[in-house]
Formats: structure tokens, sequence, C-alpha cells
């Protein structure tokens, strides 16, 4: 026979840190987040600057923010929260739901995404997911990532040869295509003439293409830009 152990041990509850620079916006988490019982949120912020000097006294387990935040990004505070408190989970909470705001994020550390277009019950799911160590995103974000994986993955399985480009030339691909000439090229990279053209037959030639059209094309096709 299996005793249950219910309700004897009290659960410690997860301590959030709540940043955006509408009120509106923290008072409505605030109250969503007190309806569950092993949430805490022990304080606020207004922006990235605020969010840095609260993490440091409160020490949540938990930063549940915006991005789009005067004075301090929340690119940069992802980034500060990272390196100075790399235990301290950061959810993201966005009216952006697309690659050029989702994709940087994940990039600077962010552990999950939330849309504020969400229903209030994925946000409890989320904070409890995430400050158990999980990632978690939205529906509407999880879509971007199975999108932007099929949009690439048919020519990643191609043996792709994108894969045999140096990091020089992969940068280079993405100067071209959005349509530096040579000489702007040398100048923001520091090199001559030359030599980006000697870098510009290389990647052409590892990628089979022969104009600067088929190479636009191959661009836009692998996601390097988009239109």
């Amino acid at each position: 026979m299996h005793w249950h152990n219910f309700g004897v041990k009290r659960m410690r509850k997860t301590k959030v840190l709540i940043v955006d620079d509408h009120t509106i916006v923290r008072d409505g988490i605030n109250s969503l987040l007190s309806l569950a019982g092993d949430i805490e949120v022990v304080g606020e912020a207004a922006n990235g600057m605020e969010a840095m000097e609260k993490v440091g006294k409160l020490l949540p387990d938990l930063v549940l923010m915006d991005i789009s935040m005067p004075i301090m990004g929340g690119l940069e505070t992802i980034r500060r929260i990272r390196k100075e408190f790399s235990e301290i989970k950061i959810l993201v909470l966005t009216q952006y739901d697309d690659k050029e705001h989702v994709f940087p994020a994940i990039q600077a550390g962010a552990n999950g995404f939330i849309s504020k277009t969400a229903a209030s019950s994925e946000l409890t799911s989320g904070v409890r997911a995430v400050a158990a160590g999980e990632s978690y995103l939205s529906p509407a974000i999880a879509k971007l990532f199975v999108q932007d994986y099929q949009r690439v993955a048919p020519i990643e399985d191609n043996n792709d040869p994108y894969r045999e480009l140096t990091d020089r030339e992969r940068e280079m691909l993405k100067l071209i295509v959005e349509g530096y000439k040579t000489r702007q090229i040398a100048d923001m990279l520091a090199i001559t003439p030359k030599t980006v053209e000697a870098h510009k037959t290389s990647l052409m030639k590892k990628l089979d293409i022969h104009s600067s059209l088929e190479l636009v094309k191959y661009a836009l096709r692998r996601g390097i830009i988009t239109l």
C-alpha cells in the first residue's frame, strides 16, 4: 500500500519579478499570478535599468519581462541577467510574435516566450514550466520555429553547401544579397576590395551559383534574408 503525503510539505513559492513599461499590464499580470498559490510576485520594474536593480536586491527565481521598453531594452536586460545572475530564469512576455523579436531574445538567453494575446491560464503554465527548468513557447511562437525549420530543413538535408562556407563567407553572402557593393563591403569589414572579390568567388563556387540574382534567390530560400 502506498501512502500519499498530500499537503504536508509546503512547497516553496516561485518568486517572480514583473518587468513591463505599462503599469496596467503589470497590474494585470500581478492579479493573475497572485491567484496561483505557488507563485509570489516579489517586485515590479518599468524598464531594464530598474529591472537589473531589483533583480540584484530581490533575487527572484524568474523574471517575466517585455522586450520593448525604454531606457534599457529587453534584449540588453536579458544578456545582463544571464551574465550576472545565470541561475535566474527569464520568461519573455511580448506582443511581438515574429522572428525578428523572438529569435534574438532566445539567443540572448530567454528560457521561454509567451504572447500577450495568450490565455491567462497559459501565463501560469509558462511561469511554472520555466521555473522548473523547462523551456516554454506559446503556440503562436512555437509555430514560428516549426515554419522556420521547415523552410530551412529541405536544403539542410540535401548536403547543404552552406555548411562549407566560412564565417567570413557567410557574412559576405549576407552583405552581398543585402545590396552592398564591393567597395562598401571592403570598408565595412576593413579589408581590400580584392579580398572581397576573392571571398565572393569562393562562396559562389562552393554554392555552385553563378550570378548575383541566383545568389539572392538562394539567400531568400535559405532564410538568410526575408522580403
